[in-house]
């Protein structure tokens, strides 16, 4: 990846809309990575060059992180589809440690990685994982499919999800436009098979 197309804005530089979304991005701490300067890591420092879109998109981020109505291992699953599928390295190391704390097998996670087959032996999670892995490949979910996700999640899930991957898609395309790196400290994540397939 060519070097990174934004210079990370430190908490100093920012103006009151600017802070505005760094502040709600900050709480509570933990939330996002910060650098020693107090730079936001990842797709969060994007965010503050556009405040108003971006604290709209920080809005969605929360919601889904924090008052999803999906099972946490259902959206983790969902959100690394996404980050395979866009080979988002940045989301990958954040959100696979998230997957594994979930209880996701290490197997299933791994699979998901190296564009194997997804089969989770959970309905629900399987369910969703199928009508993902059609969104990603079409950007479209079968009728078979969407009346699994329903009947697995209900419509509010359902339509969620559908939100999910619309989201992190977003992030992923905006952090390869940007050229945002990993942590430096960070492990390569080593994607194997090919790009945006995902096994069924």
């Amino acid at each position: 990846m060519s070097r990174r197309r934004l210079r990370p804005l430190r908490p100093d530089e920012l103006d009151p809309d600017q802070r505005a979304v760094y502040d709600a991005l900050a709480d509570p701490p933990g939330r996002v990575g910060l650098d020693a300067d107090g730079s936001l890591r990842g797709p969060f420092d994007a965010m503050l060059r556009a405040p108003r879109s971006g604290a709209a998109l920080q809005s969605v981020g929360a919601a889904l992180r924090y008052g999803s109505v999906l099972p946490e291992r259902v959206r983790e699953l969902a959100t690394l589809q996404v980050a395979a599928h866009h080979r988002s390295d940045f989301e990958w190391f954040a959100h696979a440690p998230l997957a594994t704390a979930a209880g996701l097998p290490a197997a299933l996670v791994d699979a998901v990685r190296t564009g194997g087959p997804v089969e989770p032996d959970d309905p629900a999670e399987r369910a969703a994982s199928v009508a993902v892995t059609q969104l990603l490949a079409t950007g479209d979910v079968d009728d078979d499919a969407w009346a699994g996700v329903v009947g697995a999640l209900g419509e509010a899930g359902a339509v969620e999800l559908t939100t999910l991957v619309g989201y992190y898609s977003l992030l992923a395309m905006q952090m390869r436009v940007l050229r945002v790196p990993l942590p430096p400290d960070a492990p390569a994540v080593g994607w194997d098979g090919p790009r945006g397939i995902i096994g069924e």
